[in-house]
């Protein structure tokens, strides 16, 4: 099955548009992605094939998560979300487990793998086990910067559900982050807190602003009524 999979994403690249993901997704030597290799396939097409190959073993699941390109890595975490959404107690608790070891590993390294898959995995199954929470703590205490943007990226999946504590808690713990990823994420995930709550939200800024990197607090005041926003960025709060 695994061969017949990745004939069929070979099959299906466009080197027109791998160029162009290359560059979005900064692979060049120093860059975040370096070495990441693109088939140049689009996610909804990606979508398809996961769906077509749902039954794959654990084993060749790893074996796409150990590979440079990067749909094999997609495809094999949209395949992941599936199987953690349709299984029982035993298996979550397995994927879950399996998705924490690659992200050890580095093999869930761009931010697009990241966005689509943590809250869906990690941040599910949080919720579901709040007694597993401090995990996400040590992910953003981690200096492997994929884990840190997991941990907060994950606190999307209590958003949802208007649980807003564990997204405010590691994002004090990110403020002092210095990568621009980091920044951008923290700051996406308080604006959602503020679309929910805006109050909230904006306790949250009042308290930490001087600690605040200045893309995060963009990112965070984007839904803001726009004179409000104004004095946020101009430091009258």
């Amino acid at each position: 099955m695994l061969p017949e999979l990745i004939s069929e994403l070979q099959a299906i690249a466009n080197q027109k548009q791998a160029k162009i993901l290359q560059k979005f997704f900064k692979t060049r030597k120093g860059e975040y992605g370096e070495g990441d290799v693109f088939l140049g396939i689009k996610v909804p097409v990606q979508r398809k094939i996961a769906k077509k190959y749902y039954g794959l073993s654990l084993k060749n699941i790893q074996k796409l998560l150990n590979s440079k390109i990067h749909e094999h890595r997609m495809v094999s975490l949209l395949i992941l979300i599936e199987r953690y959404k349709k299984g029982d107690k035993t298996k979550k608790e397995s994927i879950f487990k399996f998705y924490l070891e690659n992200a050890r590993k580095k093999n869930i390294n761009n931010w697009d793998l990241v966005d689509l898959s943590a809250p869906k995995i990690i941040g599910d199954h949080l919720n579901e086990n709040l007694h597993l929470s401090p995990i996400l703590k040590k992910l953003a205490k981690s200096k492997n910067l994929w884990e840190r943007r997991i941990a907060i990226v994950s606190t999307y999946s209590f958003i949802q559900k208007k649980k807003f504590n564990p997204t405010l808690r590691i994002s004090e713990i990110l403020l002092n982050d210095k990568h621009d990823l980091i920044h951008k994420s923290v700051g996406w995930m308080l604006r959602e807190v503020g679309k929910r709550n805006e109050k909230i939200l904006e306790d949250f800024l009042r308290k930490n602003y001087q600690k605040i990197p200045r893309t995060t607090l963009r990112y965070a005041i984007e839904k803001f009524e726009e004179t409000k926003r104004k004095e946020y960025l101009k430091g009258r709060v």
